[in-house]
């Protein structure tokens, strides 16, 4: 029997960092997401964001590449809203950022990712992209931007 541990916290902004993703839809599109996630095969650990942005903390089964999950979790959700809330208005940036994360680390990205409204009151999303590819040793200029 093969064990793993396969967890990704992927970020992705609306398309054009439209506010889109409004305070009162938010709950209902971060359980879909998470719904989407556990109907593939996925377990969705934590999914937070705010108006032009998600976060996503998933484990993945071995089999799955994580450009596969972040097209089923995006265009599943992106159909969810265009059918239920924006009616053809929304969609989701092509790009994405997804980082591994210490099984040590699993909690702190939970609340991380929870707390993404009180968060971004004191730090701008160019600044917290920054300091999350810092923190994985990549470069901005090196990889691709999701402030487009």
């Amino acid at each position: 029997m093969s064990h793993t541990s396969l967890l990704f916290h992927c970020i992705f902004a609306t398309k054009n960092r439209r506010p889109f993703i409004s305070e009162d839809i938010q709950p209902r599109l971060w359980s879909y997401m998470g719904g989407i996630a556990r109907i593939n095969g996925m377990k969705e650990l934590a999914v937070g964001g705010t108006r032009d942005h998600a976060h996503v903390l998933i484990s993945l089964p071995p089999k799955m590449p994580i450009a596969k999950a972040m097209q089923l979790i995006k265009a599943g959700s992106s159909k969810w809203m265009h059918d239920k809330i924006r009616h053809g208005l929304f969609e989701w940036q092509e790009k994405y950022g997804a980082f591994s994360v210490g099984i040590s680390q699993l909690d702190a990205t939970k609340r991380y990712i929870q707390n993404q409204k009180r968060h971004h009151e004191k730090r701008s999303f160019d600044s917290e992209w920054k300091a999350i590819l810092k923190r994985h040793g990549l470069r901005d200029e090196d990889q691709p931007s999701l402030r487009d």
